[in-house]
């Protein structure tokens, strides 16, 4: 495995990140387990999960499965740096008219202590806010980071599915209160999806935050099975798949041509950019898992990264060059 810095900190995390959300939802207990068991041999510490997965009244299972995971012992929480998220509504009854999502500091402190819980740890190294809530001010905000960071229940804060302004803002209030802020920015981001490059990943960059796309194989549109399941998939997936086969045809081709699956490509894609961090995958089963540990060694060259950028466009550079001139 290979690891890079989180972002402008001194935090080293695996380049590729092992997405929980299917935990417990398409991937049952036992499975799960497996997969987080090779994850670690496999050399991969960075987990992310969210308290929202499991979904609905279900909403923490994900969380509680990792946490009894844990609990088996052999050192697994010393060995995993640990993300989750908080602004959604998780249907907890006792939240009353707080149950709403947000980022109010209420919110923020009971759902840390209900995530704490379900994971069976003191502490999380990485606290998402999971959506930019922009009727809380900043001071709420980072006095309420704060006070967790100073209790050690956290070591940094993320932003997922911020503005480029966002981040701007964010790292500038955080800068008068002589607070570190941001270390990173989870975000959609793959070759099907390329608008974060335009505010983005440019003001992620200039303010040292790492990028962590997720949903980086686009819900399976780019995965190598993505041509050959439409009968699988949601009426809506299928209409995406025909809408775009001439560029999934070349891109499989193109693959082809490489010896590589689809979904390594799109992950070794977005590790060639010096803005990202690591995607977060997100396996169903162990075999899923283990398939996707050979996106670390792909080396894209030069050629093959221009082909990409002719099948799949980007919006064609940086705000405003891309459009101005």
């Amino acid at each position: 495995m290979k690891y890079t810095a989180l972002g402008r900190t001194g935090l080293k995390v695996s380049r590729l990140c092992l997405g929980t959300m299917n935990f417990g939802v398409d991937t049952d207990e036992k499975e799960a387990f497996k997969i987080m068991d090779a994850a670690l041999d496999a050399g991969i510490n960075f987990f992310d999960t969210a308290n929202i997965y499991g979904w609905g009244k279900n909403a923490g299972t994900t969380e509680s499965i990792i946490g009894r995971w844990f609990a088996q012992g052999g050192s697994r929480r010393e060995r995993v740096v640990l993300a989750t998220k908080v602004h959604e509504d998780i249907c907890d009854p006792n939240d009353g008219p707080n149950s709403a999502a947000g980022l109010s500091a209420y919110k923020i402190k009971r759902h840390l202590e209900g995530s704490l819980k379900r994971l069976q740890t003191d502490y999380v190294e990485l606290y998402y806010m999971h959506h930019i809530d922009r009727n809380v001010t900043w001071d709420e905000l980072w006095q309420a980071f704060e006070v967790l960071v100073e209790q050690g229940r956290i070591c940094y804060v993320g932003s997922s599915n911020f503005a480029g302004w966002d981040i701007a803002v964010a790292q500038a209030e955080a800068k008068a209160r002589h607070f570190m802020g941001l270390v990173c920015e989870q975000h959609k981001y793959n070759l099907n999806c390329r608008l974060p490059e335009l505010e983005v990943l440019p003001s992620a960059k200039a303010h040292g935050i790492g990028i962590i796309p997720w949903s980086p194989l686009d819900s399976g549109l780019l995965g190598s099975n993505a041509l050959n399941a439409s009968g699988k998939r949601s009426r809506q997936h299928q209409d995406r798949i025909e809408k775009q086969r001439k560029q999934l045809e070349e891109y499989s081709a193109l693959c082809r041509e490489l010896g590589e699956r689809e979904d390594n490509v799109a992950l070794a894609w977005l590790m060639a950019n010096p803005a990202v961090t690591g995607p977060v995958t997100g396996p169903r089963t162990l075999e899923q898992f283990e398939q996707s540990l050979r996106s670390v060694d792909i080396v894209l060259d030069e050629t093959v990264l221009k082909r990409l950028d002719e099948i799949f466009p980007g919006p064609g550079g940086v705000t405003p060059t891309a459009y101005a001139w």
